[in-house]
Formats: C-alpha cells, sequence, structure tokens
C-alpha cells in the first residue's frame, strides 16, 4: 500500500511543493513552484517576509492537490527541505519580532568584530572563543553571514524587538511552527547555528554565553525524521488541507538533497550542480581539513555527517553564457522569455542548448581551459577575489569551443575537490550526480571522462530535495526501514562510465593546466579584485 508525502522544497526565491508518493520507490506526482522576494539593502542587509513564505505554501499546496486524484486526507505526513542558516526570531505565540534574515546577510560586521575579532588571534578569530568553538560545535562563527551576529545585531540595533524574542528559528522551524504550534530545530539545522554540542546533541551553554546568546531562545532539538507536531485546524484550514496530518523535521538543502539523490550509506558520494556545486561524501566523523576549507557538517542521517566541498558558482556558469557571449555564429537563439523560479525550465533549457552545439566540438575544447570562479572560489582554495578567465584563446577558437570549455571547466573543478576530499576521506566509486546540471546526458558523460568516476543519475534530479524530505517522512511512519535503506527506494535510472583513454590524453593534460592557472595567477586576481 502507498503512502504520501507532502514535501516542500524551500529556497532564496521560491518554493517547490512536490505531492510524493512512496510505495517501492518514491515518485512525484505532482509539483507546484511559488516565488517570492528577497529584500536587499545597502547597509549588506539581506531579508525575507515569513508571510511570503507561507503564502507561496498555500498558493501551491492547493495547485497540487488540483493535479492529482489524491486527497489531502491520504496524506501521511509533511516536511521540508530548506535553505540553511537563516534566521527567524518570533515571540511566544510564533510571530517573527523582525522579518527573516537570509543567510546572505551581511550587515553585522561590528558585531562580529566585536564578538571574535579582537585578542589573540588563529584564522582571523579569537583564540579563547575560536579553539572552544571547534572543539565543542566542530564549526566556528567566523563569517558575517553566520546567524549569530544577526541574532546580535537585534539585541543591539532593536532592543524592543530583541525583548519580544521567545526562539531563535531558521526558515524551515518557523513554517514548521505555523504548522504545528510547535518550536522545533532539527539537528543539521541546530549545527548551522554554530551554537550545537554534537557529541551530546544539544545547545552548549558555554558556546551560547561566549557568543551572546540566551540559552534559553534555544528550541527543542528533534531527528530529520521525527514528528515535531501535528498540523493545527488553523493551519489545516489556510493551507487546505486536514488537521491531525504529521509533520516531520525534514532537514537543510544541503543534506536532503545527498539523501534524495539515494546517497545515504556510509562512503556514498553525490555531486550536485544547479546554481552552485558540490561533492559530498557520508562519513561516521567530524573532520576538517583547513588546508583545502573542506569540512563535514551534521547530516540528517543519525550519527552521519556529509563532507562537504564548495563551489560558488556552477550552473551559473551557463546563465553567464546564455546571457554574454553571443550565439549567432551557431545559427541557435534562445528566446527571450521570462524564465521562473522553475529549476527544471530553467536548466533543462541551458544544458539541452549547451549539448546541441557542442556535443560535436573535440574533447579538451580546441586547448582552451575556462576557469568557474565567477564570484570567487571556497574549496579546494577560498579566495573571494578570484575570477573566471578563457586560457589559451587562439585565432581558431570559436563560440563552440568557447561553450565546451565552460562545462569542461566546472567539471575540472568538480574532480579537483573530490581529489581534495580523498586527502581526508574515501569518496565511492559509483557517483550520484543530480541538480539541474544531470538533466542533460551530455553533460554527465563528460564529467565521468574527467573524474574518471561511473555517475550515476536518477529520476527527476532537479527536484532532489523534495524526494529527501519525502524520504524523511518515509522512514519517520516507517515506510523505509531505515536511512541506509533510502538508495533501494531511489534507483540509479542511468549510469555514465568514463572513457579512461580520453581521460589520460586529454582531460589529465587540461586538468593539470586547471589546476596551476589559480596558483599562477592568485597574486593578479588580488591586485585587479581586492577592496581597498
Amino acid at each position: 500500500m502507498a503512502n504520501y508525502a507532502l514535501a516542500y522544497d524551500v529556497g532564496t526565491t521560491g518554493i517547490k511543493t512536490c505531492l510524493i508518493e512512496i510505495d517501492k520507490d518514491i515518485k512525484i506526482l505532482a509539483s507546484a513552484s511559488e516565488g517570492y522576494q528577497l529584500f536587499v539593502f545597502e547597509d549588506g542587509g539581506a531579508e525575507q517576509d515569513p508571510n511570503e513564505w507561507w503564502e507561496a505554501m498555500r498558493v501551491t499546496t492547493k495547485k497540487v492537490f488540483a493535479k492529482t486524484d489524491i486527497k489531502p486526507e491520504q496524506v501521511d505526513g509533511i516536511s521540508f527541505c530548506s535553505q540553511a542558516q537563516g534566521l527567524v526570531l518570533v515571540d511566544k505565540e510564533g510571530n517573527p519580532v523582525h522579518r527573516a534574515f537570509s543567510y546572505m546577510d551581511q550587515r553585522a560586521v561590528d558585531e562580529m568584530k566585536e564578538g571574535i575579532s579582537y585578542g589573540i588571534q588563529i584564522a582571523g578569530g579569537n583564540i579563547f572563543k575560536l579553539i572552544p568553538a571547534l572543539l565543542i560545535t566542530g564549526a566556528a562563527p567566523v563569517s558575517v553571514k553566520d546567524p549569530v551576529w544577526k541574532y546580535n545585531w537585534v539585541k543591539k540595533h532593536e532592543p524592543e524587538n530583541y525583548a519580544k524574542v521567545y526562539k531563535w528559528l531558521d526558515v524551515k522551524e518557523y513554517l514548521i511552527c505555523r504548522l504545528t504550534g510547535e518550536f522545533v530545530m532539527t539537528y543539521d539545522s541546530a549545527f548551522g547555528t554554530m551554537l550545537y554540542d554534537y557529541k551530546h546533541k544539544r545547545f552548549s551553554k558555554k558556546i551560547c554565553n561566549l557568543f551572546g546568546v540566551n540559552p534559553d531562545h534555544m528550541p527543542r532539538l528533534i531527528a530529520s525524521t521525527e514528528a515535531a507536531g501535528e498540523v493545527t485546524q488553523k493551519a489545516a484550514d489556510e493551507l487546505g488541507i486536514c488537521k491531525g496530518i504529521k509533520v516531520f523535521g525534514g532537514g537543510m538543502d544541503a543534506n536532503l538533497i545527498g539523501v534524495g539523490a539515494g546517497s545515504t550509506e556510509l562512503g556514498d558520494t553525490h555531486i550536485y550542480s544547479g546554481t552552485s556545486g558540490w561533492v559530498g561524501t557520508i562519513i561516521d566523523r567530524s573532520v576538517v581539513d583547513v588546508s583545502t576549507m573542506i569540512a563535514a557538517t551534521v547530516a540528517a542521517q543519525p550519527g552521519r555527517f556529509n563532507y562537504f566541498a564548495e563551489l560558488e558558482t556552477s550552473g551559473k556558469c551557463f546563465e553567464w553564457v546564455k546571457d554574454h557571449i553571443a550565439l549567432d555564429e551557431v545559427g541557435i537563439y534562445i528566446k527571450k522569455q521570462k524564465v521562473t523560479d522553475d529549476i527544471e525550465s530553467k536548466y533543462l533549457n541551458l544544458y539541452n542548448y549547451m549539448a546541441n552545439i557542442v556535443d560535436e566540438i573535440p574533447a579538451g575544447s580546441g586547448g582552451v581551459i575556462f576557469t568557474p570562479w565567477l564570484h570567487g572560489n571556497r574549496c579546494p582554495f577560498e579566495d573571494p577575489n578570484a575570477r573566471g578567465m578563457f586560457f589559451n584563446i587562439s585565432l581558431e577558437t570559436g563560440k563552440r569551443d568557447l561553450i565546451r570549455a565552460v562545462l569542461e571547466g566546472i567539471c575540472y573543478h568538480k574532480r579537483w575537490m573530490l581529489e581534495a576530499s580523498e586527502r581526508k576521506v574515501k569518496v565511492s566509486d559509483a557517483i550520484r550526480f543530480v541538480g539541474g546540471g544531470a538533466l542533460d546526458d551530455f553533460t554527465c558523460q563528460v564529467l565521468s571522462d574527467i573524474t574518471g568516476h561511473v555517475i550515476e543519475t536518477v529520476a527527476s534530479p532537479q527536484n532532489i530535495g523534495a524526494v529527501g524530505a519525502a524520504a524523511c517522512v518515509g522512514v519517520g511512519i516507517g515506510a523505509i526501514p531505515s536511512f541506509e535503506e533510502i538508495k533501494k527506494f531511489i534507483p540509479a535510472k542511468k549510469t555514465f562510465k568514463p572513457n579512461l583513454e580520453l581521460k589520460e590524453k586529454v582531460y589529465d593534460k587540461g586538468f593539470k593546466v586547471f589546476k596551476e592557472l589559480y596558483k599562477q595567477n592568485k597574486k593578479n586576481f588580488a591586485l585587479l579584485n581586492q577592496k581597498d
């Protein structure tokens, strides 16, 4: 007998709501998307209105049920895959005391300086705060984007609002609260606060006090597969669903995308390519490699961590190709039309276009190398000044060569992150590839050839966050025995094996040059791009 889950994938610019069947496999029956605003201010602020998230949930929930014969009373559970490291401070009634702070918010510069930047330092942080933070939480708030500084910004600049604060919630936690009236936070979201003692599964009073946070403001902790509560009558009336449906914790997007990929067993590796990109491997311990800026985060599954290496701009590079490289030479035009936040339409358009015009260009792009650091880079080197470049252009270079070079450059960087990850952990031989990039077979094959790994894709790779949220429901209600069993419900649909001769003759040489381009140009990037 099939079970049904309502899964909400809550992004920065919009929400995708999916009605999902859990039977012998996990299948999306219907989906709907709705956008909302991101308010960006000159002082570095970035906020969202939680009421707009809720309205987007209301609209899309009604749309998905209109598309199928499944009724709201058949839904067994609700869960979320969500943007992470937001900050929603709420009062006792669950009402925000200030609009939600996006993870992008960077206005708390002074608060960070006051909180961690003075005294004896290591890596820009006060040694007497940094070391305890790393030992207890496995992380430290050394970025102005970290939510603890946003919390302190409210305390300093809006004392009247701070006085109303009852609990600190993240994005999905606010929506869970609005559905159930419960104030909770999942363990993986708690890790993102950098106040979480992962060894004892609780918020650390010591770390809270160290960074000026009232420990009483931290909510009750639950697992991703644990029910936070049930849908209230008020929420049911507003969304058009039934009172009493169980609402599960879910997880942050980076974790649940791996779950939705079926990459849940110890040692499993997945690669994600959307606007940004990453390489993630499931491990059983906390690991940090400062030299490559790769670290483990608390995973959705109990006792596991995700060892993550991140690339700031992955699929975003193809948007740049579309917007900034003339297309008339190849006789193909992208229609000027509004592109919605529906990632499926967006990436099918971009990747299919790319495959159609460059599949006849020989591997290696005529010797042209592209670096995909259009907005700086994170791993295996962190440098906000790094930028993209086309290297080795000749008179014979055409636009098709340049576009293929963009694809190969993104894949070169994924290989670099894989090899950097292997300094500390073993990545799997077969890798699950998800996100918009996995929609195109040509891209998958190039990734396989460049990395030398078998690449596997799954159904609906662009909706994989919602699938991960549904898997949390499946484990929570017992329809899926455990996290380790999730892979059986998410089988590989296509497999791409590497052409090792092509890798050795063409791509290994290109990869060597690719890595040298950063080393040789680091000072030049700083000279041109470093802010005074």
